[in-house]
């Protein structure tokens, strides 16, 4: 295994077993392995691996992976459709206004949907613009993100 695919395995067990809350925390538990990683990388690292942040009642936020991000009940929701306050949608754009803090991880999993209708989206802090494709049914993005978050509320 390459240098950098153990990086990215070890960040992934790490962010999934442990409640880290920041790059120099992430760090540290990197050197504890035997991983050494700059603040740089790990952001190019975030990306890559789909890390962001979300927040949680005691850390106040912390880092998880698209694939636990709905899993993780300790995150004060024990599914982010109840973040989902409001979709909303425009010829081929759509908008997802959600719970303060919320967007970045929301957008996380709703791109790692690769649905056939979003091109993208782009998160702020409670708003997240879905680019979708010309003439995409907004019935079936609406359709994904109910069966993406089964909490989430009729709209």
């Amino acid at each position: 295994m390459g240098k950098k695919s153990e990086r990215l395995s070890v960040i992934k067990r790490i962010i999934a077993d442990e409640l880290i809350s920041s790059q120099e925390e992430l760090i540290q538990h990197l050197a504890m392995r035997g991983v050494h990683a700059t603040q740089s990388t790990l952001s190019r690292d975030f990306k890559e691996i789909n890390i962001s942040k979300m927040p949680h009642p005691e850390k106040g936020y912390i880092y998880v992976s698209a694939e636990h991000i709905a899993s993780r009940s300790e995150m004060g929701t024990s599914n982010l459709g109840d973040a989902i306050l409001d979709v909303k949608f425009s010829g081929n754009m759509g908008v997802i206004i959600t719970k303060s803090g919320y967007a970045n991880a929301i957008g996380v999993v709703v791109d790692g949907r690769k649905s056939s209708d979003i091109l993208g989206t782009v998160a702020g802090d409670n708003t997240i613009i879905m680019v979708m494709k010309e003439n995409a049914d907004h019935a079936n993005v609406l359709e994904m993100l109910h069966k993406t978050f089964p909490s989430l509320q009729s709209l």
